[in-house]
């Protein structure tokens, strides 16, 4: 019995697991990823480290620096007026991608402006990749709003950020979803949750393209080719850091395949549902692993 008492008191003594939480590039796709952050929060989980990629990386960010989930729904269900979307598009010459960007970074400025990584709420890693350099670049230090933009910075899409001679893009070429960076960080759990694209979402475009009187054949044509070339880079940057540095839990949201990574913002309650759910269904794990029950 003493013996009993006694390893019962050395496990008592022992302090919390820390969590951590590696959320992916995906687009349109990440809104899912506040889903399985209300679920989180709901159920009393600390997150005691942030990495994210692209879309990930923004939902991180803004979570790290203070938002809420519920928070972060409300404000992006008021964008899914498509009306409200357009006012954050500037539009540019065709030199390095369609946007600039600029409206973006003001509009995301209310809640990252001025903040830098050592003043955020939880401890935040942001993944971009140096074009000039072609390595992967994690970002914990500076100011954050710069950091975001350079992580969404979606090839073709948005214009690439210049910083200290690096020519920075959307980390998902080469590392989609940083579970890596959160080990780095110290966390003794990593959770992984992975909303990329797959061949059911690549059909469904190319289909509706296809069906598109508007759309000429050859250009559906370039695009499944664009499409397929960035999936091959991201599926095999995923499987290489899913082999070096595996999560304990990888979580995969089932998002509606018309959800891709430009398109299906006006679906965005459906998609943080999808993430909800999953979340929800993966909580008895997520309680063994941390070793407590949630509340």
């Amino acid at each position: 019995m003493w013996q009993f008492l006694k390893r019962l008191k050395i496990l008592r003594k022992q302090p919390p697991r820390k969590l951590g939480l590696a959320l992916s590039g995906g687009g349109v796709r990440g809104l899912a990823h506040i889903g399985v952050l209300k679920v989180l929060e709901r159920e009393g989980v600390q997150i005691d480290y942030l990495a994210g990629t692209s879309a990930g990386g923004l939902i991180s960010a803004l979570y790290a620096a203070g938002l809420s989930a519920s928070e972060m729904e409300e404000e992006v269900l008021r964008l899914s007026d498509p009306r409200r979307l357009v006012a954050l598009v500037d539009r540019t010459l065709p030199r390095r991608g369609l946007l600039e960007g600029q409206r973006v970074m003001e509009y995301l400025a209310q809640w990252l402006g001025g903040l830098t990584f050592d003043q955020l709420h939880i401890p935040l890693a942001l993944v971009a990749v140096d074009l000039n350099e072609q390595q992967k670049v994690i970002m914990r230090e500076g100011p954050v709003l710069d950091a975001v933009r350079a992580t969404i910075a979606l090839p073709g899409f948005f214009t690439p950020v210049e910083r200290d001679g690096q020519l920075l893009v959307d980390g998902g070429l080469l590392d989609n979803l940083p579970v890596d960076a959160v080990h780095q960080m110290g966390a003794d759990v990593v959770i992984a949750v992975d909303i990329s694209t797959n061949q059911e979402v690549k059909d469904f475009v190319i289909e509706r393209l296809h069906g598109h009187r508007f759309v000429p054949g050859g250009l559906v044509d370039l695009v499944e080719v664009l499409w397929c070339s960035m999936e091959v880079l991201i599926k095999h940057a995923n499987l290489r850091a899913l082999e070096e540095a595996p999560p304990d839990l990888l979580i995969h949201p089932a998002i509606p395949p018309d959800v891709t990574v430009l398109t299906g913002f006006p679906r965005a309650a459906e998609t943080i549902a999808a993430g909800e759910q999953a979340a929800i269904e993966a909580l008895p794990q997520i309680q063994a692993l941390l070793g407590s029950s949630t509340s």
